[in-house]
């Protein structure tokens, strides 16, 4: 009866050790608002200033921010463009980075 005693014994104070140390829950420290930091925003440039990707230079384009000169060598390459909307369709740029610069560019077309 012993030995069954025994292998008893240990699954309590198992139990125990782990209620003890580390079975609490340390609730977490609540957080407001206040101290979170602000989403970063950019502000956007009126349609005006933005550039034109049918017509800027490989330079311009890179005044864009996220630009690299791989991705404006490409828009240069590939032009003429409808819209905008022309970098994602035919392929020239990936989404992400599309979607990086889609605010700061624009699709003017020649009179015709």
């Amino acid at each position: 009866m012993q030995v069954q005693a025994r292998f008893a014994v240990v699954p309590l104070a198992i139990l125990a050790f782990s209620l003890a140390f580390g079975g609490r829950a340390v609730p977490a420290a609540p957080q407001s608002s206040s101290t979170q930091p602000a989403a970063k925003t950019k502000p956007v440039p009126p349609p005006e200033a933005r550039i034109d990707i049918n017509h800027a230079s490989a330079d311009e384009l890179l005044k864009v921010p996220g630009m690299t000169p791989s991705w404006a060598g490409r828009i240069v390459r590939f032009r003429p463009y409808r819209t905008k909307q022309d970098l994602l369709d035919r392929g020239v740029l990936p989404s992400d980075v599309y979607d990086r610069i889609k605010d700061y560019v624009i699709a003017h077309r020649d009179p015709q």
